[in-house]
């Protein structure tokens, strides 16, 4: 298969670009680094990488940034921030990687943990993750051609608990490449329209 990973630079993407690299044509596509780069925020972009890269079995997205602030101090250009890249960069992927994917192709993309469980700071990325999952269930219903979608919701990482941990009290992290297995089964599977949830409860 032919799988475009965006993201593939970061923490979560190095793990799924080795999971599937052995089997597969794996094509690397980062904000600043990989085969080719992008900016998920600008669908243009977007629709550029696709116009060099052509038809695609898969799509992965493991990037997205969002914003942490307390509700009543975050500002709008905060809020624009999780708005433009985790929810309209995903959104924008999916409608212009529909376009170039062979029939019966899949989409999966990332949110995480927040949307099941709020955090101190954590309102914009709550949000954000919650309207992709609910995006990726109802789009599953319109996708054409046999495409499928999902989307992968991990917890914090263990590489990211330097930065990331202080905001995550009590929380059990995973190691990136334990979250890899899920994007291998959501692009080889036959699941569309799932939240592949990749922690213990809520």
């Amino acid at each position: 298969m032919k799988i475009a990973i965006f993201g593939a630079p970061g923490t979560i993407g190095q793990h799924v670009v080795k999971a599937l690299q052995a089997d597969h044509e794996v094509i690397s596509i980062g904000q600043t680094r990989g085969d080719f780069q992008v900016d998920l925020t600008d669908i243009q972009s977007i629709r550029e990488i696709f116009e060099k890269i052509g038809h695609v079995d898969a799509v992965i997205n493991t990037a997205g940034a969002a914003s942490f602030n307390n509700f009543m101090d975050m500002t709008q250009e905060e809020w624009q921030v999780g708005i433009n890249s985790k929810m309209m960069g995903q959104i924008n992927l999916t409608r212009v990687a529909a376009d170039y994917l062979t029939d019966n192709g899949s989409i999966t993309l990332t949110t995480g943990i927040l949307s099941d469980i709020p955090i101190k700071f954590g309102v914009s990325a709550s949000t954000t993750n919650g309207a992709v999952e609910k995006f990726v269930m109802a789009v599953a219903t319109e996708l054409p051609r046999g495409l499928r979608i999902n989307v992968v919701s991990p917890t914090v990482l263990t590489e990211s608990l330097p930065d990331y941990g202080p905001y995550f009290p009590g929380f059990n992290a995973i190691d990136g490449q334990d979250v890899a297995p899920y994007y291998v089964r959501s692009v080889l599977g036959v699941e569309t329209g799932k939240v592949l949830k990749c922690f213990a409860g809520t």
